[in-house]
């Protein structure tokens, strides 16, 4: 059996490391002395980690963009908590070593053909005709993108499939839900929670070095799919103003709870109020575990800001802390 080339989050702090890793992202900065800096994220299958390019050139600016893969030497250190890479020097990655970014991608744990599937299965489980035929259009207009996209640029399900993993979770959660709860109206719930985050294929730009678009940034992601859904109604003739459409709108526009989190409006049905529950649910747990796979058992993560700035404790014992490897 082949040795398995070591990752980033394969070395202790304190250890030097030379390998290949993809730029998730590139931003240069000024530092207080007046020159240019890049603050990159590195990133490969096993995680992402931030590092600081002091005194960057243009050339270097020019060169080491995101989406580019380069052969990294240098030491993974702590600052305030955190892991870090300290650069020693870089360059460009050749063929051999490695140069292709699909490598370095973090992937959800299940494939694009099975989440498809298992999606489909819970189409046929929306029982109201205008839901339903709803949902299959936008399905279909944005497929590829729902199955390949993450959920999120950096917080939660941030990895490639990303998207299609945390709508399928949450349709899980759903279930068992509304098998649990006979007053649920399922159709609506699992409806809802297909389109919810179906507007990140407008509002993020793809799997490789994910930025926000610039709708994504000045509209957002649950206006974009409100808006999404409005078109393919009138595209199918349905009536958007009857009862249930205005219902499964609401489903959309409700789901991040709280005005303060962009939502236009606050839970006013049952099932809006499940949809954000379990949305918050997944993303939170999501976040957790990924937290928990990057620090050793007996101490504290760094502050999550989707958690209230809190810190987690990684327990000594404990099952479900182990790395999923």
């Amino acid at each position: 059996m082949a040795h398995m080339a070591k990752q980033l989050f394969d070395f202790q702090n304190g250890a030097d490391l030379t390998i290949p890793v993809l730029i998730k992202s590139a931003e240069v900065r000024i530092a207080k002395n007046g020159k240019k800096f890049i603050a990159f994220n590195f990133q490969d299958a096993s995680g992402h980690i931030s590092a600081k390019f002091w005194d960057a050139q243009e050339a270097d600016i020019d060169q080491y963009k995101a989406g580019v893969v380069v052969l990294l030497h240098g030491k993974r250190e702590l600052y305030q908590g955190n892991p870090q890479i300290k650069i020693y020097n870089m360059r460009l990655a050749t063929q051999e070593e490695g140069n292709n970014p699909a490598n370095y991608q973090e992937h959800a744990p299940e494939t694009a053909d099975d989440m498809g599937d298992e999606l489909n299965d819970f189409i046929f489980k929306i029982t109201n005709p205008n839901w339903n035929r709803i949902v299959r259009k936008l399905l279909a207009d944005h497929k590829e993108a729902f199955l390949t996209y993450p959920a999120a640029k950096s917080n939660h399900h941030a990895f490639t499939g990303g998207l299609a993993f945390h709508t399928l979770s949450i349709l899980r959660l759903a279930q068992s839900v509304a098998d649990q709860y006979q007053s649920v109206n399922k159709s609506l719930l699992f409806a809802g929670a297909i389109l919810h985050d179906l507007g990140k294929t407008i509002e993020l730009s793809g799997p490789v070095s994910t930025e926000y678009t610039m709708e994504g940034n000045l509209i957002g992601h649950i206006v974009l799919v409100d808006e999404a859904l409005v078109q393919a109604a009138q595209e199918l003739k349905i009536d958007i103003h009857q009862e249930d459409m205005i219902m499964l709108r609401h489903m959309i526009l409700s789901h991040h709870g709280l005005l303060e989190y962009g939502s236009p409006v606050r839970p006013g049905l049952l099932e809006a109020q499940i949809l954000h529950n379990l949305d918050d649910m997944d993303a939170q747990i999501n976040m957790l575990t990924t937290a928990y796979q990057h620090i050793e058992p007996g101490t504290f993560t760094e502050r999550l800001f989707g958690m209230d700035n809190r810190r987690f404790y990684r327990p000594e014992h404990g099952k479900g802390y182990a790395d999923p490897k």
